[in-house]
């Protein structure tokens, strides 16, 4: 099922577990506004090439929108969509003053050199300068691209509105990006696992923990988990997949990876066939790769009791419904990878005070927002007697609909 059309999904079944009437539902789905452009620069060798960017701004009732730009070649504008708007409902679970966009160009980053990424990136911003804004819409890093492409983001959007260092979050330290961001969604991570985990009467300490994806995400997460004494026994990225049931030495893993580009060859830990890393045996399973990963065809065979996603809708509906009958307790993306976009949050907080904060203070803050954040989808899930991410969704749509409901904005 595609990103869009399960996100839909959850969102009806929320509006419905709400009560709201079918006019505010349809005008709380519609996309505020779609962008496409052409974005066409010169190659290093003098040739002309051109890429589709796109920007989709979903909602803005509860404050600027908010969300990533990601270079990859499958950029489309049904995943954009879903993307943005599950960042309507994840900022409004963060309880962030943000609404939703999400961006993309359709490229491959692998292929351009770094100049050429930065001509497409400066040309994307002129086509869209207008649109974007510190109080209208604030993009990040995504899949591919990073703190330099905000770098030239910024430079590109001051040359038409003078220096404003919060268009852009996921920046530069040295341009006003936040201490803690790049952690900040791996820490937002381990901070959930620790809430759910003490819902259970658990502690980090002493679980089997198998991580799928060892990007930004899961390497930081699986760096935090092993400092709290959480025994992580599997890890998979694009390279390849390892195993060690005794647990991976993950200092050692993260040296490997930095020197080798990726987990391949590690010698800690046994290389398994990184299709099987969802089913290994353990206690939680951390998505943190791409979507739509744990389906029908593999729900049945998963042996964790718990999943945290940490990617963005790692779990197909179908699987969602075979996991809970199984009684496998999923903590939904729209809370679990919330971090990166509260520390976000943070960060433009810190350039519009022109103020910027130590590193304990932005992790203390980063710890209460996720604890409240559990607290009020526990809330919700009493009230309307649903698993957590139905009570995640409620919790979302309904701050959403409530702030379009007193800006006098219901259809």
């Amino acid at each position: 099922m595609n990103a869009l059309v399960a996100t839909n999904r959850n969102f009806k079944l929320a509006a419905r577990l709400l009560g709201l009437d079918s006019k505010l539902e349809k005008s709380l789905l519609i996309p505020f506004r779609e962008i496409k452009v052409e974005c066409t620069i010169p190659k290093d060798d003098g040739t002309l090439a051109s890429f589709v960017g796109f920007r989709v701004q979903h909602d803005n009732a509860r404050g600027p929108m908010k969300g990533g730009i990601r270079y990859h070649p499958e950029v489309d504008p049904d995943e954009v969509n879903a993307l943005a708007q599950l960042m309507t409902w994840k900022t409004a679970v963060a309880n962030i003053p943000y609404g939703g966009a999400k961006g993309g160009i359709g490229c491959n980053p692998g292929e351009l050199s770094i100049s050429e990424l930065e001509r497409l990136t400066r040309v994307f911003t002129q086509k869209i300068h207008d649109l974007i804004g510190v109080h209208t819409d604030v993009p990040a890093p995504d899949m591919g691209t990073g703190p330099q492409t905000m770098a030239w983001i910024l430079d590109e959007y001051s040359k038409f509105h003078g220096y404003s260092p919060a268009v852009v979050t996921g920046k530069p330290i040295d341009l006003g990006g936040s201490l803690g961001r790049d952690a900040a969604t791996g820490r937002g991570v381990l901070f959930a696992t620790e809430a759910l985990l003490n819902e259970h009467g658990k502690t980090i300490s002493g679980q089997k923990f198998v991580i799928q994806g060892f990007g930004n995400v899961g390497s930081w997460a699986a760096q935090l988990i092993h400092e709290k004494g959480g025994k992580i026994v599997a890890v998979s990225d694009i390279t390849g997949a390892i195993k060690n049931s005794k647990g991976i030495d993950i200092p050692s893993l993260l040296n490997h990876v930095k020197e080798n580009k990726g987990v391949k060859g590690f010698h800690g830990g046994d290389s398994i066939d990184p299709n099987s890393i969802l089913v290994e045996d353990c206690d939680i399973l951390i998505p943190a790769a791409l979507g739509g990963v744990i389906n029908k065809e593999n729900a049945n065979h998963i042996k964790a009791k718990f999943i945290i996603e940490a990617a963005n809708h790692p779990t197909d509906p179908e699987a969602d419904e075979i996991l809970s009958k199984k009684g496998v307790v999923i903590l939904p993306d729209i809370y679990a990878n919330s971090g990166g976009v509260t520390v976000s949050y943070f960060e433009w907080v810190q350039n519009i005070q022109g103020f910027m904060w130590d590193e304990e203070k932005v992790n203390n803050e980063l710890k209460t927002y996720m604890t409240k954040g559990f607290k009020d989808v526990k809330e919700m899930c009493k009230t309307h007697n649903c698993d957590l991410r139905m009570g995640a969704f409620t919790l979302g749509v309904n701050r959403v609909a409530r702030a379009t409901v007193l800006r006098g904005w219901e259809a």
